[in-house]
């Protein structure tokens, strides 16, 4: 079997034996089947140049899903636990909530957890928004609850019996919050697994993610980047309930998955399958209400500060608007706030500006040749919102790593990106140290905030030009027939709404996106 080294697809035909099984040949003796997966060495030219330190590329006559216990999810959650311990380790300098000489910035390990840990007052049992003023949404301050209390009952064990080692009250909480993390880490890599159709390999791309290895633990992000991910593969499953559910829990914990609804709103536009969306969204509302409506009874205040908070946030350094800020001397949108005062002129032109990018994409899955996937329309909606909106912390990167993955599967890439996420982090701590503390300047850190910015936009383009030219997509050229692994309903659907030629058409008798893109541009309708 010889891959098309162009598209890494097999030139072979597939044969109905068992994947990476044997079929007779013409002359009587037995030929290699078509394996039953992508094989990355075949189709990346970075995993073929890593697989050089193992022996190179995988052989054309080798065999694949013969494994009894190695299969690529248990491969995928191995890389994912040596991450996740290696993350660990760079966040033990400041577990103990000593942060003197200011150790959280000279070893990067800075973390949400630890001082909120504190300023909730959870060591003694608080309960966030009963008992203090959160400012994130409900189910992160459940989490942040639930480790408490585990964290309380190990306290109170080791105390009791002094068999287990005594520890600060902070760091068994730390402890619990990054075990409860690392477990939301290895359900992303399961649902991304699932989400990849034939490229299960394409989960190493996140188990192996220094971004993950970075802000793992910076704060509780990954909890909304877990329940996402497992509402898409749902959404994938033929499951819009129970997506709508999952992706509701999301924005519970985070607002971002709202922008996933979005994307899913477009593409059943088009597909003409607005009752699986409207079944998801009526599902995703229910899920939100039963968690915050509780709490917003019992504690209205405390429950609308995480709003009342987003309202009157200024421009945090990582944004494009504070860069603008800064250079203007704060002579453009709102000029200098005032104590508690919102920034009205800022808030207003995000939300402008949202709104008309939150059009162009709408427009970009209506006119183009061939449906979008899911991922690639739920990135360029959530990079816009990161890119645009005048909050964007570090550890929020970390929403875009699976619909990266799942959007546009390329080592180069994607490391390429992390490598500017990394170097942004290492310059806010940087920053945040100062220069008379060996730290660096503020335009060092602006420097590496616009290239990240940039990275960004890039990606946003290369993802852009696959939906207008399919046949650069390499989740539907490398595999015959993919036309969205992740699209459940979706999934090889007929075209019902689409724009050509500057007007709104029905086209209930055209060519259904599933079918296989032509392999030239030139084909193209």
């Amino acid at each position: 079997m010889r891959p098309d080294r162009s598209t890494g697809t097999p030139t072979d035909p597939p044969a109905s034996t068992p994947a990476g099984g044997s079929a007779p040949s013409p002359a009587g003796r037995t030929a290699p089947v078509r394996p039953d997966r992508v094989v990355p060495t075949w189709v990346d030219p970075v995993a073929a140049q890593a697989s050089e330190a193992v022996g190179g590329p995988w052989g054309r006559h080798a065999v694949t899903g013969r494994a009894l216990f190695w299969t690529p999810l248990r491969v995928c959650l191995l890389f994912t636990t040596a991450v996740l311990a290696l993350a660990w380790f760079k966040q033990v300098p400041c577990a103990d909530g000593n942060w003197a000489g200011s150790v959280q910035y000279t070893h990067f390990c800075y973390s949400d957890a630890v001082p909120l840990f504190g300023i909730y007052d959870l060591g003694s049992g608080a309960l966030p928004y009963l008992d203090a003023r959160v400012e994130y949404p409900v189910l992160t301050g459940g989490l942040m609850a639930l480790a408490a209390a585990i964290a309380r009952g190990y306290d109170g064990v080791a105390a009791a019996t002094g068999l287990l080692p005594a520890v600060p009250p902070v760091l068994s909480f730390y402890v619990v919050t990054c075990l409860l993390l690392s477990m939301c880490a290895l359900l992303v890599i399961r649902a991304v697994l699932a989400l990849a159709g034939r490229r299960p390999w394409d989960a190493a791309m996140v188990a192996l993610s220094p971004l993950l290895l970075v802000h793992a633990f910076t704060n509780w992000d990954v909890f909304a980047v877990a329940l996402t991910t497992l509402g898409l593969w749902a959404w994938a499953r033929q499951r819009p309930v129970l997506a709508g559910v999952l992706l509701g829990l999301g924005v519970a914990a985070k607002l971002y998955p709202v922008l996933v609804l979005g994307a899913l709103f477009l593409l059943c536009l088009r597909a003409g399958r607005l009752r699986a969306w409207l079944r998801t969204a009526l599902a995703a509302g229910a899920a939100w209400l039963v968690v915050d409506l509780p709490v917003a009874l019992a504690a209205p205040d405390n429950w609308s500060w995480f709003f009342a908070f987003s309202r009157e946030r200024a421009a945090n350094p990582e944004s494009i608007w504070n860069m603008l800020l800064t250079a203007t001397d704060f002579g453009i949108l709102d000029g200098p706030l005032a104590r508690g005062e919102a920034p009205a002129v800022l808030n207003a032109v995000v939300a402008v500006l949202l709104v008309l990018f939150a059009g162009g994409v709408g427009w970009l899955v209506l006119a183009a040749p061939v449906r979008p996937r899911v991922p690639q329309i739920a990135f360029l909606l959530l990079a816009a919102f990161l890119l645009l909106n005048k909050v964007w912390s570090p550890q929020f990167s970390l929403w875009l790593l699976p619909l990266l993955v799942l959007a546009r599967p390329r080592w180069r890439s994607l490391l390429l990106w992390q490598a500017t996420e990394v170097l942004v982090w290492v310059l806010t701590m940087l920053h945040y140290l100062g220069p008379d503390n060996r730290g660096v300047e503020v335009e060092w850190f602006f420097l590496a905030v616009i290239v990240r910015d940039i990275a960004v936009v890039v990606l946003m383009a290369l993802v852009v030009r696959d939906i207008w030219h399919p046949d650069r997509d390499v989740v539907r050229t490398t595999w015959l027939g993919v036309d969205d692994p992740a699209g459940g309903v979706l999934d090889h659907a007929r075209d019902r709404v689409v724009l050509r030629r500057r007007r709104l058409i029905g086209s209930a008798g055209r060519r259904g996106p599933g079918s296989p893109p032509p392999a030239s541009r030139d084909a193209m309708p």
